[in-house]
């Protein structure tokens, strides 16, 4: 496999996908695939964050084979300045538009998870290939061995990520919307989602490696089906969890983020499917960029009130009234993601390309 179509594609959809999640017309609204599962298990929303951290690593991967003659250290700072910017701009997400207390800001969240775990894949995948192996299964098992050593440690209340990170960062500085201070992206469940990462960087260094040949991708298929069945097997004894991010999660998540790679790179060989593929693609370009600004978009129009609503209430509002709440919900969210890829296409058409 080539720098692909499918890896811009997929970037692109998931992207996409996030926008989507992310703003409903009304949160109270909202089919039940496009919702979080309320702790164990997954929906299809569940899959679209770890599929992100797929895509970085695959870019790691990329980027990695384009800075290979610069000295380490050069590298390095490169590592770590991107690795500090991300995570600057996540608190200042959180924190935006700045009407509440520095005491008061949420300490981690996305862009926040994916800093720290690319920084550390970044160094990771420095290391010789059984290196990279070994570390990725001790992240794992020993995610799982450190999480055991309470009580309950599968619950909201007890897990061991809720209890660091109230010792590290203190509920003021954690998120709430489970009804009690706990933070999704907390610091100790960052370890096993570092193996999302190199997972990426792994499957995209097979297929691109060997010149995107069957063998390469038969290879790839067996280890996502792999994934697939372990995380279904593990999960009788540990469960699947996004929140915790679960040594389950990550596997059944990485299988069908390879499954879906595989389709694309299959699509992308069928010129009618071309069309799609860089529609979406055209998102996967610049995703940090339009991923910040549209949380910077909904949150900026949250703070304008005309006749006593928001842009949303108004929008939200005028499409209610022609079809069902929960259609309205989906057709708000659905232009937002009109309105992003078109910012994207502007971007594309002119060659712009925003990144840290």
């Amino acid at each position: 496999m080539k720098r692909s179509l499918a890896l811009d594609a997929m970037r692109g959809f998931t992207i996409a996908a996030m926008i989507l999640v992310n703003t409903p017309g009304s949160w109270s609204h909202i089919y039940a695939p496009l919702r979080h599962a309320e702790w164990n298990g997954a929906t299809p929303t569940d899959y679209i964050f770890p599929f992100f951290m797929f895509m970085v690593g695959a870019a790691l991967f990329l980027s990695s084979r384009r800075a290979g003659e610069l000295p380490r250290p050069t590298q390095a700072k490169k590592i770590l300045k991107r690795t500090a910017l991300l995570f600057l701009i996540g608190v200042a997400l959180n924190a935006y538009p700045f009407t509440s207390s520095p005491a008061e800001w949420r300490i981690l969240g996305v862009l926040q998870r994916i800093a720290l775990a690319y920084g550390a894949a970044a160094f990771i995948c420095w290391l010789p290939g059984r290196w990279r192996a070994a570390i990725a299964a001790t992240l794992m098992l020993g995610y799982w061995a450190l999480m055991v050593t309470v009580p309950e440690p599968w619950s909201l209340e007890g897990n061991l990520v809720r209890t660091i990170d109230l010792a590290v960062l203190g509920a003021n500085h954690m998120w709430s919307g489970l009804g009690i201070a706990f933070d999704p992206e907390g610091l100790l469940s960052t370890l096993p989602s570092i193996v999302s990462i190199m997972a990426g960087f792994e499957v995209t260094r097979v297929l691109m490696g060997v010149g995107g040949n069957t063998a390469a991708k038969t290879k790839v298929a067996i280890a996502g089906i792999a994934c697939v069945v372990l995380a279904l097997a593990w999960h009788q004894v540990l469960p699947i969890n996004k929140s915790l991010w679960t040594p389950p999660f990550v596997l059944i998540t990485t299988g069908a983020a390879i499954g879906v790679l595989l389709l694309l790179d299959a699509l992308e060989r069928l010129n009618a499917s071309r069309p799609i593929l860089n529609a979406f693609a055209v998102m996967g370009r610049n995703p940090l960029f339009i991923y910040v600004l549209s949380i910077v978009w909904v949150k900026t129009y949250g703070l304008i009130v005309i006749g006593g609503k928001t842009p949303t209430g108004w929008l939200y509002g005028g499409l209610s009234s022609v079809m069902s709440e929960v259609n309205a919900s989906l057709a708000y969210a659905l232009l937002h993601v009109a309105l992003f890829w078109v910012i994207a296409w502007l971007l594309h058409r002119k060659g712009v390309t925003i990144s840290l």
